[in-house]
């Protein structure tokens, strides 16, 4: 019997927008784990605006993460614009202005070690499409701590450095398209 997730966390860069509202789309409107998004983009981009355009996608509500806030299931939560994403011990988001990675920030490396690092084996992490090698480092992270990795099919991508990266660097319990992934983290978590 698999461990049920009790987080999830996605990972996506160019073509992630259509990708993540695909994969939101397909969620369960009852879903007992948090969902935690780092989606590349612009340093001054809005956030609200992402926000807003995958609230229309999902059954789940969807914020944008804030310093000191509570990680709450059911709820997806999106990374800030301009900084690096990352979960303390008590289950709180915490902010991050440190130097880009892999020249970017926020960067799903980041979020995935530090979400790996509190949930351990409940922890699901999805890479999907990008046109570059963040989250490759992260997934193998998730998978040291027990994790579950699910990586979008690298054929079906816009940009498929990002899920061919991660597959070479880390590997995957499963690779999926995006309609398929939905289905394998509503199986996973409560």
């Amino acid at each position: 019997m698999p461990v049920p997730s009790t987080a999830v966390v996605i990972g996506c860069s160019t073509g992630g927008l259509q990708a993540l509202s695909t994969v939101l789309a397909g969620l369960r409107g009852d879903l007992g784990a948090p969902v935690i998004v780092v989606c590349h983009r612009g340093q001054d981009d809005d956030g609200a605006l992402l926000v807003e355009l995958l609230a229309r996608a999902s059954a789940l509500p969807v914020r944008e993460a804030g310093e000191r806030q509570p990680v709450e299931a059911g709820v997806v939560h999106v990374a800030p614009p301009g900084y690096h994403l990352l979960i303390d011990a008590g289950g709180c988001f915490m902010l991050s202005a440190d130097p880009r990675v892999r020249h970017v920030r926020p960067s799903v490396d980041v979020l995935f070690e530090a979400a790996a690092d509190v949930y351990g084996d409940g922890l699901l992490a999805v890479v999907l499409t990008g046109a570059n090698d963040d989250g490759a480092d992260g997934l193998a992270a998730v998978r040291r701590a027990g994790g579950y990795a699910l990586v979008q099919e690298p054929a079906e991508a816009i940009a498929p450095q990002m899920p061919l990266a991660a597959l070479e660097r880390a590997g995957a319990d499963a690779v999926a398209g995006l309609a398929s992934l939905a289905t394998r983290i509503n199986d996973r978590c409560p």
